[in-house]
């Protein structure tokens, strides 16, 4: 059973910074996808990045793109979402979320294994 812990959330300013973990566990991660999603209050998960373990392959929703970047250390089990430029509507609980294959998915159903989630809040 694969164990994923997130870390690094908080609470920031506009235009501040944070840096998401997800620390994996429990299984090989040669041939699995990761990904990061999240959940604002009375809205349902949505995707916001994900990469393949094995090749480095990113994919971004449009609402992030140039601003997060997500990045692992194959070496660590670890799994990384640098976010830049925050706004207040990525406000959200995010998901550090993984599924075997080589090509990560964008929709959360296809993911095996799901963190607890960790808070994210943007406020002036």
């Amino acid at each position: 059973q694969v164990q994923l812990v997130e870390s690094g959330g908080g609470t920031v300013q506009p235009g501040d910074s944070l840096r998401l973990v997800c620390a994996a566990s429990g299984r090989t991660f040669s041939a699995y996808s990761m990904g990061w999603f999240r959940q604002a209050p009375g809205k349902e998960r949505e995707f916001v990045a994900a990469i393949s373990w094995s090749v480095g392959q990113e994919y971004y929703t449009d609402s992030v793109k140039g601003r997060f970047t997500i990045s692992r250390d194959n070496a660590r089990n670890t799994m990384y979402l640098q976010m830049n430029s925050l706004k207040p509507e990525d406000t959200a609980i995010y998901y550090c979320a993984g599924h075997l294959g080589v090509i990560p998915r964008r929709e959360p159903s296809l993911y095996d294994d799901w963190g607890q989630g960790t808070q994210v809040t943007v406020s002036s």
